[in-house]
């Protein structure tokens, strides 16, 4: 029987484990931009999915993604120990870190409705000036006159 609130509560306790734990416990300097996103649990409690984003220390540097996965795989098992020892829970379940994608697809969506707005101005820049092709209703029927239909 899976109990999804039960699993919601303790993935939400895991992120704030994890996180307080990357703050304060682990000086391991690779995770000095680690931010702790989201984490998931299975139904049976016995795998969590810890989604983690690494931020960029100035606008030039590149973040450290491969150096963080790095980090994070080594102190697994200390960071496992810490859920186990705050949540109380018979089973600790097993930890999975994994680069959270939802900021740069965002990134990406945001330069591509840039693009789009751009092109849009353009288009509408164009059009403010045109000028129809042949006549300005080219769907306009003849006009009769009245005194043909006798």
């Amino acid at each position: 029987m899976v109990d999804h609130a039960r699993a919601r509560k303790l993935a939400k306790r895991i992120s704030q484990i994890v996180a307080e734990a990357l703050e304060h416990e682990v000086k391991d300097p690779r995770l000095s931009m680690v931010t702790i996103t989201d984490a998931r649990v299975t139904g049976d409690l016995r795998e969590a999915t810890v989604f983690y984003t690494v931020l960029g220390s100035s606008v030039d540097a590149a973040p450290d993604a491969a150096g963080a996965a790095a980090a994070l795989a080594s102190a697994t098992g200390v960071l496992r120990s810490r859920v186990g020892q705050q949540t109380g829970i018979r089973h600790t379940p097993s930890l999975a870190f994994v680069a959270d994608e939802v900021p740069d697809e965002a990134r990406r969506m945001e330069e591509l409705l840039a693009r789009t707005r751009e092109s849009d101005a353009e288009v509408a820049r164009l059009a403010a000036g045109a000028t129809p092709a042949g006549d300005a209703d080219p769907y306009r029927a003849p006009r009769e006159d009245a005194a043909d239909l006798d």
